[in-house]
């Protein structure tokens, strides 16, 4: 459980970080703390839906941004409280609710794909119905 606390932790933390190295125009140190939370989503999606209802409690986070990162990941997980979240956040202005409503957007025309469904022997990666040509 510790170690779903500490990728939880890292995730938030990396999130955050992202977003004050782009408000201080430093994409290169915005983009390493990119790949330290994307790397601790992998970890936690590894460990199945125990690593998803680990970072789901970052759905309540006191920082938009950590809120509306973990919703885009939690979408097909926890559908309604990450739409609640993106959909509270997109009401905004600023770069956090332009992000929630792109995620909104994908999600609703069928290409969000940050923690797809495990494929099956009849759907592909994303979770869709293979075509007989796959």
């Amino acid at each position: 459980m510790k170690e779903l606390e500490a990728l939880v932790r890292e995730f938030a933390q990396n999130v955050a970080a992202q977003t004050d190295s782009i408000w201080r125009g430093d994409a290169k140190t915005g983009n390493k703390h990119a790949r330290r939370y994307i790397a601790a989503f992998d970890a936690l999606r590894a460990q199945g839906d125990a690593g998803r209802e680990a970072l789901a409690v970052l759905l309540t986070h006191s920082r938009m941004d950590v809120r509306v990162s973990a919703a885009a990941y939690l979408l097909r997980y926890r559908t309604a409280e990450a739409r609640a979240v993106l959909e509270e956040a997109a009401k905004g202005e600023g770069l956090v609710p332009f992000e929630a409503s792109i995620v909104l957007k994908n999600w609703e025309n069928g290409t969000w794909a940050l923690d797809p469904a495990e494929p099956t022997p009849s759907t592909n990666s994303r979770g869709r119905k293979r075509s007989r040509s796959q």
